[in-house]
């Protein structure tokens, strides 16, 4: 006979209250852990689609994820000759949001060139981009269909293909179109606010006295066509040549050409420590506290158990049965609660993690580290209640 499964039968309402509760507390753990090996899964994705072995960026930043930058879109010809470098491609990167169907409507998109490399990973459905102008792919988690228009700018853009799961740092859905569309819907101005500036250059130039109206008219014109330009980046892509050194690439570009070469690894250390560093400490801290809880919860609960057991503990010591058989018997309860709550917050989240808002990541490693935890806590817990339980007298079966 197993003293604890009888004991659990014979108190199972409280027994399968608890458990429950317990589980509850753990699924917040499990999800805790998912969501944080999300946030790093999330603000590597463009980077491991694009799979770049550099990324050259405005000097003295650290972007273009971390911080602003912008370059030339020029600069792409400069990077291809640099010796060890196979090929070069300009990105845009921009956060949208709009209103579509009565809310608001964000994601992030990327524009690339369609003769380089960074575009969509993969097309689930329909078709990658083929002309330069007005198509564009989108993130299945846009939700968006095939042949559907969507305004951006100045100008609808037509729904060609669907990728899959990409997000921006953020958690964003990514969308693609050309570079050349992304730069005009970035940097592109309507015709009021170009009439607004070469008004405004005019009438600064017509200020200087020393230009002719001939210089005046010449200077306007030139001034506004590099104002008006929308030929810039956020980043210029490298992929080096096989048996290419990558720092030597680095320090020749550094050198040559005065911007901020950034390798794959170093992005990888921008990203997971500084962009979601705090993020994972707070997580962190959280989980710890639930674990606390839950020890605590066990605690009280074999506690209460065992004073509730104190005729019965001192009946077992006075017919003879030994300390061991004791333990054993509040140590397998307090194990069975702790696995039976696991079991109850793992299925739990298996059953609701992909209805999350953001991306929920579920490692064997964090999933077994919580397991071996959680039996960690249920044996500890259960000091409490044996402490108490050798404290007991066999007189105290007979009411003494």
């Amino acid at each position: 006979m197993n003293l604890a499964i009888r004991d659990i039968h014979y108190h199972r309402g409280r027994f399968i209250l608890t458990t429950i509760g317990l589980g509850l507390l753990l699924g917040v753990v499990i999800s805790m852990g998912g969501i944080y090996r999300g946030l790093s899964a999330d603000a590597l994705a463009v980077l491991e689609s694009t799979k770049a072995d550099i990324w050259v960026v405005q000097q003295d930043t650290n972007g273009p994820f971390a911080e602003s930058s912008r370059i030339p879109e020029d600069i792409k010809y400069r990077i291809k000759a640099v010796p060890g470098v196979a090929e070069a491609s300009p990105l845009s990167f921009q956060t949208i949001q709009i209103e579509r169907q009565g809310k608001p409507f964000r994601f992030f998109l990327i524009g690339y060139d369609l003769n380089g490399f960074g575009g969509p990973p993969e097309i689930l459905a329909g078709r990658n981009i083929r002309q330069k102008h007005y198509e564009m792919v989108v993130a299945k988690a846009m939700k968006m269909g095939i042949g559907e228009k969507i305004h951006l700018g100045l100008h609808d853009y037509t729904v060609v293909g669907i990728t899959g799961k990409v997000v921006s740092s953020g958690g964003d859905a990514v969308a693609y179109v050309s570079l050349a569309d992304a730069q005009d819907i970035q940097f592109k101005k309507d015709n009021d606010a170009i009439r607004n500036d070469r008004a405004r250059i005019g009438a600064n130039l017509a200020g200087i006295q020393t230009l002719s109206p001939a210089q005046t008219k010449y200077l306007q014109r030139n001034i506004a066509t590099i104002t008006e330009s929308t030929h810039t980046v956020n980043t210029v892509v490298a992929r080096l040549t096989p048996g290419a050194i990558l720092h030597e690439v680095q320090e020749r570009i550094g050198r040559w050409n005065h911007f901020h070469p950034i390798s794959a690894e170093e992005q990888i250390r921008i990203l997971t420590k500084g962009m979601i560093e705090k993020a994972r400490m707070q997580i962190g801290l959280f989980r710890v506290i639930l674990l606390v809880i839950s020890a605590v919860i066990i605690s009280l609960i074999i506690y209460t158990s065992t004073i509730d057991k104190i005729k019965v503990i001192a009946t077992l010591k006075l017919i003879g049965a030994q300390n061991r058989v004791i333990i054993g018997m509040i140590l397998q309860q307090s194990l069975l609660m702790g696995v039976i709550a696991y079991i109850i917050g793992y299925g739990l989240i298996l059953l609701t993690y992909e209805k999350f808002p953001r991306r929920i990541v579920l490692e064997a490693f964090d999933l077994q580290v919580l397991f071996v935890i959680v039996i960690v806590i249920s044996m500890g817990s259960s000091f409490v209640g044996i402490r108490k339980a050798l404290k007991v007298e066999p007189a105290e079966a007979l009411g003494g």
